[in-house]
């Protein structure tokens, strides 16, 4: 996303446009799929932007979720992590995460598995979802290869 995206997004929301908060959107635009830590997101605006402290990345990151311009994803490790939110903010479904036991790799794919799930909960229980989030675990080609081959146990 361009700069001129990020400040549309913060105005839309009623957000003003600080530099804070664009280097936060531009770096979590710039490593998509690496599902940053706010300790991660703070080194590498620091570098942009020396003046910034940690408190302020954590207060920045909180806005962004709060309004559904970032989403925070939890994978069970002991971090919470981030990642650019979609622009549709009704009835929007995040994208799922298959993370591999061994290496802890984290593969991300579209797809809304769910919506004879959600579809019976209508009908059975009149139950709306408007979001969810699906983590399956498992082993990477590589961690499962590596098994298959008798090199190591998973």
């Amino acid at each position: 996303m361009e700069q001129d995206r990020f400040k549309a997004i913060l105005r839309e929301r009623g957000l003003k446009v600080t530099n804070q908060r664009l280097l936060v959107l531009e770096t979590i635009a710039d490593h998509a799929g690496e599902h940053l830590t706010a300790e991660e997101i703070y080194e590498l605006v620091k570098d942009k932007y020396s003046e910034i402290g940690l408190a302020t990345i954590y207060r920045t990151v909180q806005v962004l979720v709060e309004l559904n311009v970032i989403d925070k994803v939890s994978f069970d490790d002991g971090f919470v992590r981030y990642e650019l939110g979609s622009d549709a903010e009704v009835n929007r479904h995040r994208h799922h995460h298959a993370i591999c036991r061994k290496c802890g790799k984290v593969l991300s794919f579209q797809g809304d598995l769910l919506e004879t799930l959600e579809q019976a909960l209508y009908d059975t229980a009149g139950f709306t979802v408007t979001d969810h989030e699906v983590k399956l675990t498992g082993y990477c080609r590589d961690c499962a290869e590596e098994k298959a081959g008798g090199r190591e146990n998973l």
